[in-house]
């Protein structure tokens, strides 16, 4: 009975240590950026910060995604890993429910209702799980098998659902983060003014329009004929291409992970590319060099952003302690009976305790921080999306250490 006692405490012990240890790496390299963001120091200026960012969304993060993924997935993997992208689509559904419950009871300020419901539904199903996968997987000790293997594996699961993650952010974001109509009033009045000066110049260039034609009519060529498809055509398809946001869309870890799918399936680019004796593995090699880089930068710079502390917000302190509760304590419950339905009906992997382990952060991480990127975007409510994301990303690391101690009980 003693023995039991004992290995039942070893075992508490050590799962404390695999949830704890992840949380307070990324904490002391916050805390280490906050630090380079202050006056005294001021060496993480917002100049330095803005920076650091773009050199971790259009280089670091992927380069990481090119190299761990690619290695990773194969064809029939993918056709395995489905309810990736699929856990991705319902987390943000069930969350945005659960983001409207709240609201409708807490019935936040004026205009900022979709607000609320966007930051209780949309979490960071990308950068925290990588930094989190990478702490947990350096410990040789971790439950998922040897270091290369975890980090490769857990790294390949992440960015595999993390095209879904920048498509809802780009539409259904976007469209629920949209200034309300009595601020936009006047840039709608601005916009009418300029499309009306636009159909005045279009109705002018009508005459030389309709010359071309009737020469074209009388002229055995045919190139001005061929010019106007051709004119046509391109404006189609940047009509559509800003209908669809595929500009925001099509950002450079999305770019990468199709580019790591697209060479991870085909054999010949695989062997080319890809494994440690192809011929063009400098460049591999490179990436992940460069990818590296990326958690140790997006962790100074997101600890550098907690600089300037929650801001004048206007939400109140009762709707952002609702945001906070319901995203990082009523999200994750759900996504806990969504995995384990999942994996009651077969939709999983069998014993691939990474893959649900994946799967369960996807509901359990704080706020995505690009949520607050669109508001910047979009020019709404940028000063309560920093300070939503200064307290929510402040008591995530008290509730994830909570969170992924259940989950290694449930999976181990």
């Amino acid at each position: 009975m003693i023995l039991a006692m004992g290995n039942d405490s070893e075992s508490v012990f050590k799962m404390l240590k695999f949830a704890v240890l992840p949380i307070a790496k990324v904490f002391v390299m916050c805390f280490l950026g906050f630090v380079m963001a202050t006056k005294y120091v001021n060496i993480l200026t917002p100049s330095n910060r803005k920076l650091l960012n773009g050199l971790v969304f259009t280089l670091f993060l992927p380069c990481l995604i090119f190299t761990q993924l690619g290695r990773a997935v194969t064809l029939q993997k993918m056709i395995e890993w489905w309810f990736i992208p699929m856990n991705v689509v319902l987390a943000s559904i069930s969350g945005s429910l659960i983001g409207f419950i709240i609201a409708s009871i807490v019935q936040p300020p004026k205009n900022y209702f979709k607000f609320t419901v966007v930051q209780i539904g949309i979490g960071n199903i990308g950068n925290v799980p990588l930094v989190l996968i990478s702490a947990l997987c350096q410990d040789r000790t971790n439950p998922f098998g040897d270091s290369e293997t975890c980090n490769q594996m857990g790294s390949a699961y992440i960015s595999f659902g993390q095209w879904v993650g920048a498509v809802i952010l780009y539409t259904y974001v976007f469209y629920m983060l949209s200034p309300p109509e009595d601020s936009a009033k006047g840039d709608l009045e601005s916009a009418s003014t300029g499309a009306k000066n636009r159909l005045d110049n279009l109705g002018s260039a009508k005459v030389p329009l309709l010359a071309s034609e009737e020469f074209v009519a009388d002229s055995p060529s045919t190139s001005v004929d061929w010019r106007m498809k051709t004119r046509k055509i391109s404006d189609g398809i940047s009509c559509l291409v800003d209908r669809f946001k595929l500009k925001q869309i099509m950002q450079p870890p999305i770019l990468a992970s199709i580019l790591a799918m697209i060479i991870g399936v085909v054999p010949f680019l695989k062997h080319l590319i890809m494994t440690d004796d192809a011929p063009l593995f400098f460049i591999t090699d490179s990436c992940v060099i460069l990818g590296g880089a990326m958690i140790p930068s997006i962790l100074l710079a997101l600890g550098g952003n907690l600089v300037g502390g929650p801001g004048n917000s206007k939400l109140g302190f009762k709707t952002t302690v609702a945001i906070i509760l319901g995203r990082l304590f009523l999200v994750p419950p759900t996504g806990l009976g969504i995995v384990t339905l999942a994996d009651k009906l077969g939709f999983l992997p069998p014993n691939d305790k990474m893959f649900r382990f994946v799967l369960l952060l996807q509901h359990t991480m704080p706020t995505s921080v690009l949520a607050g990127a669109v508001a910047n975007l979009r020019g709404f409510a940028e000063k309560e999306a920093s300070a939503v994301l200064f307290w929510i990303h402040i008591c995530a690391v008290f509730s994830m250490a909570i969170w992924i101690i259940l989950y290694l009980h449930l999976l181990f």
